[in-house]
């Protein structure tokens, strides 16, 4: 089997090194390589986003499956030029994965397929943006409505903080054109559960849900950042409340895309929120999370390329019920002095007090390869993943391999899973 992966950051590694395990015998290839993908594919020397290059190249070496893991190609139609080429691809089409690449599409999506989620308003205009936050006061969600690295939603505190944050979008462009629309809704309070569905379109799987740490500091303070850690499972995820997501989120959604002639096919990611009110989705993607795929993946005992053909063929996807091992995954993102703002970049990384095994890895992300040496190379560099027994135990080994990450400026949280340490911990004893 020839396979192309599109994609070099954290979520791209783990998805190669799942499939590097589901066939092993398979041709991989994936496009510029991080320093960790390297030793496991072939290179391709084609931006993430070149779709005719792409496209041409697929065909040329006659792959078997293309499977995208970011976002931008898919928003900029890669999807849709492979299926026009009779290229198989797992992932949406330009006009599906709208439901990441417009916030405000998405919530109008949910709100005519009356779906749980935050009021809004969607505004293009300062001023209006303005009346409506002073009306509705704080704290309120202000979010860029287009494409933002995962950095596009603002939680404010204050009136005046999200006054200031509409008009920095609107008027000064910060995050320029995913801003020029801009989503304000009501803060949800709970707490928050990712869950990934495989679909063709029509059936769903859903994989074991995770929970993210978008905020930079512990305790979940600070800005938000593109995650700095994630655990699975999450105790509140429950199969009854799995079934709950899966038919009155899922479903609905996938039945309105279809509706409106954009059928989605490939990887839906549901950002919820548990409020008091039950589950209501903060945000869709179309794709794996990052870094949700770093503590879901290496739990998955059964074939997650198994499930991406079916998918990606739209033939047999229900039948297939996907197996995940005993014990728990937490993984901590080692990330650059500075990010989410701007850091520096080529600063050599010691990897060698990091003690690999099957129950610790290491998922590279912002890194390359000059050399002989690994180097930095953007905000977020590793993900350290710990599987254990208990949800402490693979804390712990994520924290411990996390710390053994040396580079200039490195930082981490060591806190991820907080929430479920505190359940863990007050849980009644079985003796």
């Amino acid at each position: 089997m020839r396979i192309l992966l599109v994609g070099n950051g954290g979520r791209e590694h783990a998805l190669l090194w799942k499939i590097r395990r589901d066939a092993p015998g398979a041709v991989v290839y994936a496009t510029r390589p991080n320093g960790g993908m390297s030793p496991l594919c072939e290179p391709v020397e084609i931006a993430p986003t070149d779709v005719e290059a792409l496209s041409g190249f697929a065909a040329s070496r006659a792959i078997d499956l293309t499977i995208v893991g970011p976002e931008a190609p898919l928003a900029m139609g890669l999807a849709d030029r492979f299926r026009f080429k009779g290229l198989p691809v797992f992932g949406p089409t330009k006009a599906a994965a709208r439901i990441e690449s417009s916030k405000a599409f998405a919530k109008d999506l949910m709100r005519e397929e009356g779906v749980p989620t935050a009021d809004y308003r969607v505004f293009t205009d300062a001023e209006a943006a303005e009346a409506w936050i002073r009306d509705r006061g704080a704290p309120i969600v202000v979010k860029a409505s287009g494409l933002a690295a995962g950095k596009g939603a603002v939680v404010c505190a204050t009136v005046e903080e999200a006054i200031e944050t509409a008009r920095a979008m609107l008027d000064d462009f910060s995050f320029g054109e995913a801003g020029r629309e801009v989503v304000i809704e009501e803060f949800m309070e709970g707490e928050e559960l990712s869950v990934f569905g495989v679909t063709d379109g029509e059936d769903v799987v859903l994989l074991m849900p995770s929970q993210d740490h978008k905020r930079i500091g512990e305790g979940d303070t600070g800005p938000n950042t593109g995650g700095m850690g994630a655990y699975a499972p999450v105790t509140p995820a429950t199969p009854a409340l799995l079934t709950e997501i899966r038919e009155r989120i899922f479903r609905p959604v996938l039945q309105g895309l279809a509706r409106r002639d954009s059928a989605f096919q490939g990887l839906l990611y549901a950002g919820l929120m548990l409020t008091d009110r039950g589950p209501r989705v903060v945000e869709f993607n179309g794709r794996f999370g990052d870094p949700e795929t770093q503590v879901v993946l290496p739990l998955l005992s059964s074939s997650l390329l198994d499930l991406l053909v079916a998918a990606a063929d739209g033939e047999g996807l229900g039948r297939i019920r996907p197996r995940f091992r005993e014990g728990a995954a937490v993984t901590t993102v080692v990330a650059s002095g500075g990010y989410p703002g701007p850091v520096e970049k080529g600063l050599p990384i010691d990897l060698s007090a990091v003690q690999e095994s099957d129950d610790v890895m290491v998922f590279h992300a912002g890194t390359r390869r000059e050399g002989d040496r690994l180097v930095t190379s953007g905000g977020r560099v590793l993900a350290c993943t710990g599987i254990g027994a208990t949800f402490a135990e693979a804390a712990e080994r994520s924290r411990e391999a996390a710390a053994a990450v040396q580079f200039d400026g490195a930082t981490y949280r060591s806190d991820i899973g907080w929430r479920e340490l505190a359940r863990s911990s007050t849980a009644p004893s079985s003796d």
